[in-house]
C-alpha cells in the first residue's frame, strides 16, 4: 500500500465457514496497525445493492426464481456496491474487506447452478468494472460441519435463505468450486482451513497478509 491507493481482499468460502469472524477480527489487527478498513458484504454493501440482496437471498412465495434471474440479482447488487462503495474506498487509500465477491457467483451461479462459466466470467468482469481483489482468503469447510453451524447462527433465526437452505449435493458443489478456482488463480486465491479455532484462523490469514499489506 502507498498513501493514494489501498487494498481490497475479499473472503470466500461454503456456508458456515466464519467468514464474517475473520472479516472483524482483521478489521481490529489491521486498525492496531493504523489502517483505515472498510467492511463490507455481497449481495449488498450500499443501500441499494441491500435491497437487491433482501430480494435474492429471502424471496418467498409460490413464483421460483430462476437460476437465470439470481445470477443477474447477484451481479446488479455487485454493479452498485463496486461503483458506489469499493472502487472510491480503495482509491481513497483505505482497505476494503468484503465477506465474498465475485468467486462466489462463479461458484455458486455457474457450477453448483450449473449455468455457463464464459458467460459468467464476462458478466463477473461488467459488474466489477475491473475491480479485483488484492488478496482472496478461502476458508475452506465441509458442508456438514458448515450445516451445523449455520443451524445456529443467531442472526439467520427465522430467515428463509434460499441458498443455505439447498440440498448438500449443491453446497458439495459449492465447496468443489471454490478449491477449483483456488487452484486456478493461486497467486490471489489463498486457503485457510476454517476447522480450527477463530483465534488460529485469524493468525494463519495474518501470516498471509504479510505479504499483501
Amino acid at each position: 500500500m502507498n498513501g493514494k491507493k489501498g487494498c481490497f481482499i475479499t473472503f470466500e468460502g461454503p456456508e458456515g465457514a466464519g467468514k464474517s469472524t475473520q472479516v472483524k477480527l482483521l478489521q481490529q489487527a489491521l486498525a492496531q496497525r493504523g489502517l483505515e478498513c472498510v467492511l463490507t458484504r455481497e449481495p449488498g454493501g450500499t443501500p441499494l445493492a441491500e435491497q437487491l440482496r433482501n430480494i435474492v437471498k429471502y424471496h418467498e412465495g409460490d413464483e421460483l426464481m430462476a437460476a437465470e434471474t439470481e445470477l443477474l440479482l447477484f451481479a446488479a447488487s455487485r454493479a452498485q456496491h463496486v461503483r458506489n462503495l469499493i472502487k472510491p474506498a480503495v482509491a481513497d487509500g483505505k482497505v476494503v474487506l468484503c465477506d465474498r465477491f465475485y468467486d462466489s457467483t462463479t461458484a455458486y451461479q455457474g457450477y453448483a447452478r450449473n449455468l455457463e462459466l464464459d458467460f459468467i466470467n464476462r458478466l463477473n468482469d461488467f459488474a466489477s468494472a475491473g475491480c479485483r481483489p488484492d488478496l482472496t482468503i478461502l476458508l475452506d469447510l465441509p458442508p456438514e460441519a458448515g450445516f451445523s453451524r449455520t443451524a445456529v447462527r443467531e442472526e439467520t433465526q427465522g430467515l428463509n435463505d434460499r441458498l443455505e437452505n439447498e440440498a448438500l449435493d449443491f453446497h458439495l458443489a459449492v465447496r468443489a468450486a471454490f478449491l477449483t478456482i483456488a487452484e486456478q488463480e493461486p497467486e490471489r486465491v489463498k486457503v485457510v482451513s476454517a476447522l480450527d479455532a477463530p483465534d488460529e484462523i485469524h493468525r494463519n490469514i495474518m501470516e498471509l497478509l504479510n505479504n499483501v499489506i
